[in-house]
């Protein structure tokens, strides 16, 4: 009977820690989440600043411009890390024409609204960059916790389902090509 009730209470016990660690690794990767969305926000709001600095050195770079400020509003409306990426990497296409295009204006390159603006912003995509890392590695974490034995049977008791990776496609890796 002892025996019975120690094998039931570590039975409970493993449940317990089993159902905790799932919860803990998808908040952990609802958390990192949430961290990119604050690093894009802050991304988008700095982007917008840079577009109108820009716009009064260079009237004529209207369709770059004009790119940029349609690959903010399709990054900014992204319901899924998926989507998220893709238009990310839009963006940060759009983007770095727009930041070649101040090579062609010095006074523009001297302006110390732009300079400071261009700082925030490699400092925002470097913490773009970290934010998805750690996501990425959450998600690791979460889709290999509920993937696998004994856990995957208390993920299936959750609805746990496998988490989506926010995935960089191999285009915008490439720098952007401008001409004049």
């Amino acid at each position: 009977m002892k025996i019975a009730i120690g094998v039931i209470a570590l039975l409970i016990i493993f449940s317990i820690i089993q159902y905790n660690a799932i919860v803990q690794a998808k908040v952990r990767v609802d958390s990192a989440w949430s961290q990119i969305d604050v690093q894009l926000q802050r991304r988008m709001d700095l982007i917008g600043n840079l577009v109108e600095t820009v716009k009064g050195y260079a009237n004529h770079e209207k369709s770059t411009l004009e790119a940029v400020i349609s690959a903010r509003a399709k990054a900014v409306s992204s319901s899924s890390p998926a989507e998220s990426a893709a238009n990310q990497n839009m963006l940060t296409q759009a983007l770095g024409k727009l930041l070649m295009i101040s090579e062609a204006y010095p006074e523009l390159k001297a302006n110390q609204n732009f300079l400071s603006l261009q700082d925030e912003l490699t400092s925002t995509e470097g913490r773009v960059a970290y934010s998805r890392n750690y996501y990425n590695e959450s998600v690791q974490i979460y889709n290999t916790r509920i993937s696998s034995f004994p856990s995957n049977i208390y993920a299936k008791m959750q609805n746990a389902t496998l988490k989506e990776f926010f995935i960089t496609d191999e285009a915008s890796r490439v720098a952007p090509k401008v001409q004049f």
